[in-house]
């Protein structure tokens, strides 16, 4: 009997652990697609979590839009809206590794902007299609803490319920 519970409780443990490992996204073939609309497409910020947390988007999150193109750029328009800083502009190439797919934006306001060493991030995609780009990245803040932000974007002209939900 005590044999035959071990192979239970064993068999359990292991379906809760390969339930709960998070799958990893596998990038499509159509993914350039997706992300640029075969020439360029907007993605606005719908929703951000820091480290698990929904974030009160503030005037310059819910104006935030950024552009990828098939050439493989990027730009935000930040320099358009009051307050909101510099625009983000960088080369995006899609990178993938056994943890998963990533964006990489690469260039010198890359450096600046997000206050690191290097002139390049990768943004771990979690969900992409034609109506929805989840990234999640780790972004040093208050106190020099690292955090995880996830960045839930859907094209400019989408409809978000409680998009601005504090208000």
């Amino acid at each position: 009997m005590k044999v035959g519970n071990s192979i239970l409780f064993r068999l359990i443990l292991f379906v809760i652990i390969t339930s709960c490992a998070s799958e990893k996204f596998e990038l499509p073939e159509n993914a350039p697609k997706l992300l640029t609309n075969d020439s360029s497409k907007t993605w606005m910020l719908a929703k951000r979590y820091n480290d698990g947390y929904r974030m009160n988007m503030g005037d310059c999150f819910l104006s935030y839009r950024i552009t990828y193109n098939s050439d493989g750029t990027t730009v935000d328009n930040n320099y358009q809206n009051e307050n909101c800083g510099e625009s983000l502009e960088a080369n995006w190439t899609f990178y993938t590794n056994d943890d998963g797919a990533y964006i990489k934006l690469k260039g010198e306001k890359v450096k600046v902007l997000l206050k690191q060493e290097k002139d390049y991030k990768f943004f771990k995609i979690e969900a992409l299609s034609d109506t929805l780009l989840v990234v999640s990245f780790k972004h040093k803040q208050f106190g020099n803490k690292e955090r995880t932000v996830k960045d839930y974007l859907v094209p400019e002209d989408a409809i978000v319920k409680d998009r601005n939900y504090h208000n």
